[in-house]
């Protein structure tokens, strides 16, 4: 099999896992301490839920996917939460504007808005942080 089509099997299986991450840290959020009818609350455990599976998965990425060897993982890191930034106000929008303003049910809205998000962080991976450089080859 070839390395590209490796690459996006690991992918897709972290992606999975943070996913699950993803979903149980705001299920957890909205079910115990945050009412997701409220604009904010749904908005702050969107924001919690976000933190803990970007953690999840810039490590699980760096090591397992891109199988990152850069000594500058700082910056890496960087780029990577970045990155993430904006496929977390890709997340809060859509789910403002389903939950919100469309009335749909959270928990639906959040597994749908996963599939635009997972698709958006891969590109964003692949074309700006874990991108091998000419220096990094040698």
């Amino acid at each position: 099999m070839k390395e590209q089509y490796r690459e996006i099997i690991r992918y897709l299986v972290v992606g999975l896992l943070t996913t699950i991450v993803s979903l149980v840290t705001y299920y957890t959020c909205v079910l115990f301490f945050l009412n997701p009818q409220s604009a904010l609350e749904l908005q702050m455990a969107n924001i919690c839920s976000w933190i803990v599976a970007v953690t999840f998965a810039y490590v699980t990425n760096r090591v397992f996917v891109f199988q990152s060897k850069r000594k500058d993982w700082l910056q890496e890191a960087m780029v990577f939460y970045s990155s993430r930034i904006i496929t977390l106000f890709i997340d809060m929008i859509i789910m403002f504007l389903m939950v919100t303003l469309c009335g749909f049910n959270d928990k639906v809205a959040k597994l749908m808005v996963q599939v635009v998000v997972t698709v958006a962080n891969y590109i964003f991976s692949k074309l700006f942080v874990f991108r091998v450089s000419k220096k990094d080859k040698i």
